[in-house]
């Protein structure tokens, strides 16, 4: 199933279920576990996580080691399988351990964005009435500006490195997810069983914990798992700029900005960075998307 796309070019939620059996987080498992598309698109995650995690130990060459006399070796030189890079290094090791700081400027603000924007949003939902009104409209304020221009601008203005570009890619996830946590709590809090809930007596605190999180979760989830591939090219793109991991280090996006004057001279090296960065963000969506379709109970 495809994502149909909010304001902002992100992907929307899925509809919360808002009735939950005893085996629910099981039968998601099942019909995911079922799913080829998505164990395939997890299969190559897992499989890049592991190289970037053991890539120190296992990249067959010093990703530092430079030699202006081996610069842009084409690919399957020996000693180079993947070539070499403006530096004459190898571009193979560089790609493997580039791989870390490219998945956790993914991965690393989506969550924190989860944990602040997730928040926000169910407090807002819960509380509803004014304290709704002036919350959202708070996040509105920053939903109205496009993701890369916010994201360039709060880099741009705290200045270029990792802190900063994470710092900045989680103000821009925070209003997404703000919003579908605040849209599926409100539709949570109108449920009868919270009625009842609150009928009984059970104060705010206990009804969220017990009645309302177990609810709202899974749609938020399932929408920032789809914002990681976003995150990534975000990522990518404000290294390109040099607003984002400084050299030597490898990071894939930061790999296509030092490789664009070698285009013409040897396009295939030039092209693996976004090569990488291209099979890593389908596969988060295609993740995302068997996540969606899991939790689509059909009544």
């Amino acid at each position: 199933m495809s994502a149909v796309l909010a304001p902002g070019g992100l992907p929307s939620a899925p509809a919360p279920n808002v009735v939950r059996s005893r085996g629910h987080g099981a039968n998601v498992l099942r019909r995911l576990v079922r799913n080829p598309v998505a164990m395939a698109a997890a299969a190559v995650i897992l499989l890049l996580v592991l190289v970037a995690l053991l890539a120190p130990w296992i990249s067959p060459a010093d990703p530092f080691a430079t030699s202006m006399f081996k610069r842009l070796r084409p690919v399957g030189t020996a000693g180079y399988p993947l070539g070499s890079d403006e530096l004459g290094r190898d571009m193979l090791s560089r790609l493997m351990l580039g791989g870390r700081l490219s998945l956790f400027m993914g991965i690393a603000p989506v969550v924190m964005a989860f944990a602040v924007g997730g928040g926000i949003g169910i407090l807002a939902g819960y509380a509803g009435g004014r304290v709704n009104t002036v919350v959202m409209r708070c996040i509105d304020v920053l939903y109205a500006f496009p993701s890369v221009l916010l994201a360039i601008a709060l880099s741009g203005a705290l200045g270029a490195g990792i802190t900063n570009a994470l710092i900045s890619l989680t103000v821009v996830f925070v209003p997404q997810i703000a919003r579908i946590a605040e849209s599926v709590t409100t539709q949570v809090r109108r449920s009868d069983y919270v009625d009842a809930a609150r009928a009984s007596g059970a104060g705010p605190f206990t009804i969220v914990r017990r009645h309302v999180l177990g609810n709202v979760i899974g749609p938020i989830f399932v929408y920032a798992t789809s914002l990681i591939s976003v995150s990534m090219i975000l990522a990518s793109g404000l290294s390109f700029l040099g607003l984002g991991v400084k050299p030597p280090q490898p990071e894939w996006g930061l790999m296509l900005n030092t490789l664009r004057t070698a285009i013409y001279s040897q396009p295939l090296i030039a092209a693996l960075p976004g090569v990488l960065i291209f099979v890593t963000s389908v596969s988060f969506n295609m993740l995302a998307d068997g996540l969606r379709q899991a939790m689509e109970v059909k009544q």
